[in-house]
C-alpha cells in the first residue's frame, strides 16, 4: 500500500443525524495537538490489539486502522499514517511518533507517584467467624452445644462444691429466682478462651431479717496500697499478685436462703424441690460479706493479723519472716520478705481456695503497673480511654485544665440536662479514675456535688474535664524508694465557695517522703464564719488523716522518729508550720 488509508463513517440510523464540524487545516508533517485532557502518544506495538467500535451498527474497523482521539474536531479527519510492517519479525521494538521527522508531543500529565503520594493499602479480613453468639434466654442456650457445655460445667462445679441442697417446698418459704449469665471470655490476643456461663441469684428479692443480714464487705483504701508499696519499694522486695477462681462461692452463709432449681437442670426425681443454699451465690447481698469473712477466718489461722487501722490488710510477722496481705473484693496483693515465705504462704492459701499467682504486680483493679528498677508507675491509660469512649469524645480537642478557672456553678445555673443517667455514669467513673489521678480531684468533686439534679453548665463541665484527660492519658502516679520514713502535709480552704450554700471546700495532700500517699476535695459540712475558720476545719481532716496514718505505720512496725508537719495556707496569704506528735502515744496537735 502507498497511499494513505481512510475510512468513512457509516451513519448510525438509530442515532438523531447531526450536521459534522468542519475539518481543521493540518499539516501531515505536524504532530497533533489537542486543547483538552493531553493523550498518550500512539505508537506501534509488537502486536495488533483489538479495536473498540462506539457504534454496534457501524462496520467493523480495520485492524490496521489506528485509533484516533477522541477529540470532537478531529472525529471525522483522516490521517495519513506510515504502512504497517507486513509481519510481526518486521515490527520495530521502539515506539516511533505517529509522523516522521516529527518531535513527540510534550507529556504534561503527573501523576500522584511523581510527588510520593501514596494511599495506604486497608487489609481487609476475609476470614469469617465461628464464634457462637450470647444466647438471648437458657431455653435458647441449651441448643447449641458450646453453650450447653458451658452450662453443664458451671453446674457439676456447684454440686461438687456442696452450693445446695434440696429442699420440698412450704408455703412460707421465701424462694428467690436465679439466672444464667453468659458471656465470652478472650485472651489478651483477642482469641476466644471459653464459652462461660454463670448461674447468680437474683438478690433483689431478698428480705432483710429474713434470708440476710448484714452486707456491708470493707475493702482496702487507696491510701493503704500507695504505702505498702512505697514499703515494698524500699525494702526491694518481690510484689505479687494473686486471683481467686469463684471466690464468693467459698463464702458460708449463716442466714436460711431458698433458691429455685436452675432452668434446665432441674431434678427429674423431685422436680417440685427447691434449693437451700449451704453456700453463697453470686447476686446475693451477702455474698461479698461472706466470702471475706471466711478469708479472714483462714489467714488468722495461719499466723496472719488483721491491721486494726485497715481491716482488708493482714500482716504476717515472725521473727524476719514478713509479709503484707491486701485485700480487695477477690483481688491480692502479696509482698513478702523472701521468695521462701512467698512460695509457703502460696501453698496454704492455695490449699483452701482455687488461688491462681498470676506473677509480678502489673494489672491491679483496672491500674496499669509498670515497675521500672525500684521505681513505680500507676496509671489508669485505658480506664481514660474508655471513659472518652463512653462519652463519644474520640476526636475532641484536649484542654490545658480540667476546670474553668470563672464563677463556680450552682443548681441553678441552666436548664436542665436531658439525661441524668450519662451524667452520673461519666461521673462515677471520674470518681474512679482520681484513684490515680490527683490533679482532676477537685473538678471531679465539683461536678460529682450535682449529680442528684445535673444541669447543662453542669454536662460541660464534666465534658471539659474528658477533654483534658483527653490530652493527659498518659499521666499516673509515681512511686519510688523512701530514704526516710517521714510524713509531710499540704491543706488548703476556700471560704464560701459553693454560691448554692456558701459552704467551704477544704483539700489536702500527704507525702511520705517524695510519694504521694493520699489527698482529698471536700465540701465542709457546715458554714464557716470566717476564712480562718474555714482553714482550721480544713487543718482538723488533714490531721485525722495523719494521725491513721501513723497509726498504720506503727502497726507495720515503722516508727516514725520525727514530727509530722504540714503547711497551711491562710486566705490572708499567711503560712503557719503545725507538728503532729504521735511517736508513742496519742497523737496531740500543738
Amino acid at each position: 500500500m502507498t497511499g494513505p488509508i481512510t475510512q468513512t463513517k457509516q451513519p448510525n440510523p438509530l442515532l438523531p443525524q447531526t450536521t459534522p464540524l468542519p475539518r481543521l487545516p493540518h499539516s501531515p508533517t505536524q504532530p497533533l495537538t489537542y486543547s483538552g485532557r493531553p493523550r498518550p502518544t500512539p505508537h506501534a506495538g509488537p502486536t495488533a490489539g483489538p479495536t473498540f467500535n462506539p457504534d454496534p451498527l457501524a462496520p467493523p474497523a480495520s485492524p490496521i486502522q489506528p485509533t484516533t482521539p477522541s477529540c470532537p474536531a478531529h472525529s471525522t479527519q483522516a490521517h495519513n499514517f506510515p504502512d504497517p510492517p507486513s509481519s510481526p519479525a518486521q515490527q520495530p521494538t521502539t515506539s516511533t511518533a505517529p509522523h516522521s521527522g516529527s518531535p513527540p508531543p510534550t507529556r504534561t500529565m503527573r501523576t500522584r507517584a511523581m510527588d510520593d503520594i501514596s494511599k495506604p493499602k486497608h487489609h481487609f479480613n476475609l476470614h469469617t467467624t465461628t464464634i457462637v453468639p450470647i444466647p438471648k434466654s437458657p431455653q435458647v442456650a441449651l441448643s447449641p452445644p458450646e453453650w450447653l457445655t458451658a452450662m453443664t460445667n458451671e453446674f457439676s462445679a456447684l454440686i461438687k462444691n456442696e452450693t445446695w441442697e434440696l429442699v420440698p417446698h412450704q408455703p412460707d418459704m421465701n424462694i428467690i429466682r436465679c439466672m444464667w449469665i453468659f458471656k465470652h471470655k478472650f485472651r489478651s490476643d483477642g482469641s476466644l478462651e471459653r464459652y462461660k456461663a454463670r448461674l447468680v441469684c437474683d438478690g433483689r428479692s431478698q428480705q432483710v431479717g429474713i434470708d440476710c443480714g448484714d452486707t456491708f464487705s470493707p475493702v482496702v483504701k487507696p491510701a493503704t496500697i500507695h504505702l505498702i508499696l512505697t514499703l515494698a519499694l524500699s525494702r526491694s522486695w518481690a510484689i505479687n499478685q494473686l486471683d481467686v477462681t469463684y471466690a464468693f462461692l467459698h463464702g458460708n452463709l449463716e442466714e436460711t436462703v431458698y433458691m429455685h432449681q436452675p432452668m434446665g437442670f432441674r431434678d427429674s426425681q423431685f422436680p417440685g424441690h427447691v434449693c437451700k443454699l449451704k453456700k453463697s451465690l453470686y447476686g446475693l447481698k451477702q455474698a461479698p460479706r461472706a466470702w471475706y469473712q471466711r478469708f479472714t477466718d483462714f489467714v488468722l489461722l495461719q499466723g496472719f493479723k488483721q491491721s486494726k487501722s485497715e481491716n482488708s490488710l493482714f500482716i504476717y510477722h515472725h521473727g524476719q519472716d514478713t509479709a503484707y496481705l491486701l485485700l480487695y473484693v477477690d483481688d491480692i496483693i502479696l509482698t513478702t520478705f523472701s521468695d521462701t515465705l512467698h512460695r509457703r504462704i502460696m501453698n496454704s492459701l492455695s490449699g483452701e481456695f482455687a488461688m491462681k499467682d498470676l506473677g509480678p504486680l502489673s494489672h491491679f483493679l483496672g491500674i496499669s503497673v509498670t515497675r521500672t528498677g525500684d521505681n513505680m508507675f500507676l496509671s489508669h491509660h485505658s480506664y481514660a480511654k474508655d471513659i472518652i469512649r463512653r462519652a463519644a469524645m474520640d476526636s475532641c480537642k484536649p484542654v490545658a485544665t480540667p476546670v474553668d478557672t470563672g464563677s463556680k456553678l450552682g443548681a441553678n445555673s441552666s436548664a436542665p440536662f436531658h439525661d441524668p443517667t450519662t451524667y452520673r455514669s461519666l461521673a462515677g467513673a471520674l470518681q474512679y479514675l482520681t484513684f490515680t489521678r490527683p490533679d482532676i480531684s477537685y473538678a471531679v468533686q465539683q461536678i460529682c456535688m450535682h449529680m442528684h439534679s445535673p444541669s447543662n453548665d453542669h454536662w460541660h463541665a464534666l465534658k471539659r474535664i474528658i477533654r483534658y484527660i483527653q490530652g493527659t492519658t498518659d499521666y499516673g502516679l509515681y512511686l519510688n524508694p523512701a530514704p526516710t520514713i517521714s510524713l509531710r502535709a499540704y491543706t488548703d480552704a476556700d471560704w464560701a465557695g459553693c454560691p448554692d450554700t456558701r459552704r467551704s471546700t477544704s483539700g489536702y495532700c500527704v507525702y511520705l517522703g517524695d510519694n504521694l500517699l493520699s489527698w482529698s476535695s471536700k465540701r465542709q459540712p457546715s458554714v464557716s464564719r470566717s476564712s480562718a475558720e474555714a482553714e482550721y476545719r480544713g487543718v482538723a481532716n488533714v490531721v485525722s488523716e495523719i494521725c491513721w496514718l501513723r497509726n498504720l505505720l506503727l502497726e507495720l512496725n515503722q516508727l516514725l522518729l520525727k514530727a509530722t508537719s504540714f503547711t497551711v495556707t491562710m486566705s490572708a496569704q499567711f503560712i503557719y508550720r503545725v507538728t503532729v506528735f504521735g511517736i508513742s502515744g496519742p497523737n496531740i496537735l500543738n
